[in-house]
């Protein structure tokens, strides 16, 4: 089986899908991020699949089309060149910020001989709902329709293929200049029938569309350019366009740690990691995509309740309850159990969400000039509860299910959520409260000063009381807590890199064992170096780090610091959110930029 980092990643600005090296589709949840799988092979062998390769021995090289999420694989064979292109299908039309809003939900695969003789392997094992379900596979005029549990697919090819019981499968002989299309079209139950795509047609229009993205989003003139431009891209894929929501990563339970528990799903959109979004997609994108992000957030949030915490995530449609159970009939990535779908953490009280949501609005303040009276109170009703509850435990923004207590980043977003607050107040109509925020702002900072700074370790910890570092605490200087020169800053940004860091890899706490290094972590302190005025050691973990990326430029949520593995869920929005921050912050601080 593949490994984490042989998958490309598929998006229609809706949904994904993984295709490894070899040409397997393993993942795709159509018609969106957090539905039930069709192929899950990923996560399990019944799970599956869509195979397309040549007979015999192969070599493989592949790349993404230029300014696109439309994949390109070439096979060396013995005796020819295979090339297979694909793609899922954006709707018709769509160009430039339109597109993913009607996409058809289409996978679309195309191979074509470029040298010689070919001959070509077509295996197709649809299994509904994450391999619970053998489907049945019919002819019908419109192609080859499989039907199972709610979901219903239409395989339209241009070539005779075989059905036998709920497998399709076929074996092609191509030569040069000869090619085939392929069309898998996805539909709910319920949903009515559609005409079937032209394959080749939508293809070339899916290019052109994602293509008409890229031309508009080539602002950033700042260091790792391309490496920026490949992270707006994949950004852009993992945004659920309908709403404006970026999902945490298309996949569930891929592991922290190989063969161990640590297995989450992160197909939702995370409130939590919500200013560091807005902040990337404002360099690599454009405000028109963190406009849509803060809408999102702010919409999924409502009223602020007296006495209720803030969800830390929702469902890229706004849905709250993300109940989590497990799936026992597969056996997970490498035998790493159980698989979860769902996620309870959103139930968990995480109180740095509040200076999340305040710092959007911070970034967006020109914008925001004028907000409406929901945001305005919204706003300031997610102030006063930090003013009301920084005093309070919580859960952490690593979302530790062994209890709660004093986080420091929790305070340091408390601090935040009262500091923007208090410099948005003439344009929330809160002039009155700005004492009451800054006698609380006051305080926090007070308490974070002393509590949270360490004289044994001689660095600021992960929570009040404790000698345990903790990557967050990275975050101070990016945040406006303290600045990069302050003596305390670098005292800590030292103690973190020299204890916590192995090889340019970074990982959350003290104490971590064999669990991976978090991508995030290093890139924190590529953006801290850089605010320092170490910028020739920023540059050197960011390239270190960056160079762990995939042959696509692809990022997992961790690296296994024992055999330099990408691992987690894949791939990880924050990781790619990390590259474009620490970038932007490195162009920032170098002599002369006008980044």
């Amino acid at each position: 089986m593949a490994v984490i980092s042989d998958y490309a990643l598929l998006g229609d600005c809706q949904g994904a899908a993984l295709v490894s090296s070899d040409g397997s589709v393993d993942w795709w949840c159509p018609p969106r991020f957090d539905a039930p799988s069709v192929f899950a092979r990923l996560l399990g062998s019944t799970g599956g699949f869509w195979s397309i390769r040549p007979l015999g021995r192969y070599t493989t090289s592949r790349h993404y089309l230029d300014g696109t999420m439309v994949l390109r694989t070439e096979f060396q064979g013995q005796d020819g060149v295979l090339r297979l292109t694909d793609a899922l299908s954006l709707g018709a039309g769509e160009r430039e910020h339109g597109i993913g809003y009607t996409s058809p939900h289409v996978l679309l695969r195309q191979v074509e001989v470029v040298a010689g003789a070919v001959d070509v392997e077509v295996e197709l094992a649809a299994r509904p709902e994450y391999g619970l379900v053998s489907p049945t596979v019919a002819r019908t005029p419109l192609g080859i329709e499989i039907s199972g549990a709610a979901d219903r697919l239409i395989l339209v090819a241009d070539r005779d293929l075989d059905v036998d019981g709920s497998l399709v499968s076929g074996r092609l002989t191509l030569t040069e200049g000869d090619s085939a299309v392929f069309a898998l079209h996805h539909r709910r139950a319920a949903d009515p029938r559609t005409v079937p795509l032209d394959g080749r047609a939508a293809l070339r229009d899916t290019i052109a569309a994602w293509q008409s993205w890229d031309r508009i989003h080539h602002d950033y003139q700042g260091p790792y350019r391309e490496q920026v431009r490949r992270s707006a891209l994949v950004l852009q894929a993992m945004t659920y366009q309908p709403t404006g929501a970026v999902v945490a990563a298309p996949t569930t339970s891929l592991p922290e740690e190989v063969g161990g528990a640590a297995n989450w799903d992160y197909r939702f959109g995370w409130l939590r990691d919500g200013s560091a979004t807005l902040r990337a997609l404002w360099v690599a994108a454009c405000p028109d995509e963190a406009h849509r992000f803060f809408d999102w957030m702010a919409g999924c949030v409502g009223s602020v309740d007296t006495g209720a915490h803030v969800p830390i995530m929702f469902g890229v449609g706004g849905e709250r309850d993300l109940t989590e159970h497990t799936l026992e009939h597969l056996e997970g990535y490498q035998g790493s159990r159980p698989v979860r779908i769902g996620n309870d953490a959103w139930q968990q009280k995480q109180l740095d969400v509040l200076g999340e949501i305040l710092e959007c609005a911070s970034v967006l303040r020109e914008e925001l000039a004028d907000p409406s009276p929901v945001a305005a109170n919204l706003l300031r009703s997610l102030a006063d509860q930090a003013a009301d509850t920084w005093r309070e435990p919580d859960a952490s923004t690593w979302e530790g299910r062994e209890g709660e207590r004093h986080y420091l980043t929790s305070k340091l977003l408390c601090w935040v959520a009262l500091d923007r607050a208090v410099k948005l107040a003439p344009a929330l109509d809160a002039e009155a409260r700005v004492p009451r925020w800054s006698q609380a702002m006051e305080q926090i900072r007070e308490a974070i000063l002393d509590e949270g700074w360490s004289p044994s370790r001689q660095a600021f910890t992960g929570a009040f009381g404790s000698d345990h570092l903790d990557a967050g605490a990275l975050v101070m200087p990016i945040i406006g807590f303290l600045p990069g020169h302050d003596d305390r800053v670098r005292a800590t940004v030292d103690t973190i890199r020299r204890e916590l860091g192995r090889d340019d890899l970074v990982q959350r706490w003290t104490g971590a064992g064999e669990e991976g290094a978090f991508i995030i972590c290093s890139y924190w302190l590529a953006q801290s170096l850089a605010m320092t005025g170490q910028i020739d050691e920023a540059k050197q973990i960011f390239e270190s780090v960056t160079a762990r990326a995939n042959d696509l430029g692809l990022l997992s949520e961790e690296v296994d610091r024992r055999d330099g593995s990408l691992i987690g869920n894949f791939p990880q929005a924050l990781s790619h959110i990390g590259l474009i921050n620490a970038a932007w912050a490195i162009g920032q601080s170098e002599p002369g930029s006008d980044t």
